[in-house]
């Protein structure tokens, strides 16, 4: 089946009551039917209900099958994901190497918290691809990945990381959110685990925070669920129903504010004040090529260079706008703006780019009323 037909079809309830929808069960106690129950509950059925109920064993299901995986892991957030993936990778000893455009909360657990399991961290330049080999030493346990970066927009070589991975025994992790796992595989293209917020594309309407991890094979699976129940991760029931219900229209939205998203970056570079357009889908991105051969579209998450601007400028831009509201997140219906200097940080490769960087995305209004809404950002700078 296509991509869209199998979007209407994943963890759908296959019982005799017809319904084309989950159940929403809230609990917590869940009775044996006989004290030898208690402790070898049947195959199948849920002794607790932290490990999760029928909205959150269909939302699993049907993300595994998404991202053609052997088991996930169901979040309170998509950073927890993040981190549930690091732990359930490294011990006491090991390094995990980071790209060095990982999200910041992400870099800021490497830094401050995982030291204190005996875990170092070092980050490596995004666009070093098959050169990772160079920097790999017998301790480095873990290595993340977020192609594009969620700030920069750069691109990594996922086939020539996990190759080498693979080889010398690596767990390969990727904050997969751009692409909501419906416009890359990561899985397929070697990567152990998978991590997305769900708070973003899959969720869709800006009304829920959650994550997920799904794992490349039944061993990776085992490894994270062990840690999951370890941790005490749990993701509500209602939370479960939502991201279900807004995995239905993903397809659509990450289509709609793709496409827009284009036709406003097409606006932009015919502004002689605007420099590098950062969007992966352009032809003239660095690592369009890496794109194009990965990648089966795009999102309506990019970023555009402002030469001569400096943090006030960027602030009276934002300020002046009206239908982009200024927020961190994005995948929802609605456009958000937000300047990235203030949050770049860089640990072993320099980053560069001219004045301020701008982060649009691009939600579900009309292109020619966004478009009329950055000109008025414009025109408060001129």
């Amino acid at each position: 089946m296509k991509e869209a037909t199998r979007l209407t079809r994943l963890g759908r309830p296959h019982d005799d009551r017809g319904l084309v929808n989950p159940s929403i069960e809230r609990g917590s106690t869940i009775l044996a039917a006989k004290a030898s129950e208690l402790y070898n509950a049947p195959e199948g059925k849920p002794h607790y209900g932290r490990v999760g109920l029928e909205a959150q064993r269909a939302l699993r299901s049907a993300l595994t099958e998404l991202q053609g995986g052997s088991g996930c892991a169901l979040t309170s957030s998509g950073m927890m994901a993040n981190t549930l993936s690091i732990l359930a990778s490294v011990e006491a000893g090991g390094r995990v190497l980071a790209a060095d455009c990982i999200y910041g909360p992400v870099r800021g657990f490497l830094l401050n918290t995982l030291p204190k399991f005996g875990v170092k961290a070092e980050f490596f330049s995004p666009r070093m691809g098959a050169n990772i080999s160079d920097i790999i030493t017998d301790d480095v346990q873990a290595i993340l990945l977020e192609s594009p970066g969620s700030l920069t927009m750069e691109l990594q070589d996922i086939p020539a990381i996990t190759k080498i991975a693979q080889e010398k025994g690596i767990i390969t992790i990727i904050d997969d959110t751009w692409s909501a796992g419906l416009t890359l595989k990561p899985l397929e293209l070697g990567v152990d685990y998978a991590v997305q917020a769900l708070t973003k594309y899959v969720g869709g309407h800006s009304d829920l925070m959650m994550g997920a991890v799904v794992a490349r094979t039944d061993k990776l699976a085992t490894r994270l669920q062990n840690m999951e129940k370890e941790l005490g991760v749990y993701a509500a029931p209602d939370d479960a129903y939502l991201a279900l219900r807004g995995l239905r229209s993903l397809g659509l939205r990450m289509e709609k504010s793709a496409q827009s998203s284009l036709m406003i970056a097409d606006w932009l570079d015919s502004r002689a004040d605007v420099g590098e357009i950062r969007h992966p889908a352009r032809d003239d991105h660095p690592d369009h090529a890496i794109f194009k051969r990965d990648f089966t579209g795009a999102c309506g998450l990019f970023s555009i260079e402002m030469p001569s601007w400096d943090n006030e400028k960027s602030e009276r831009f934002l300020d002046a706008l009206d239908i982009f509201g200024l927020g961190f997140s994005w995948g929802g219906y609605e456009s958000l703006a937000i300047h990235c200097n203030p949050q770049i940080r860089r640990s072993k490769t320099e980053h560069k780019h001219q004045g301020e960087l701008i982060r649009l995305a691009i939600g579900l209004e009309d292109p020619a009323d966004l478009i009329a809404d950055l000109e008025r950002g414009f025109a408060s700078v001129d």
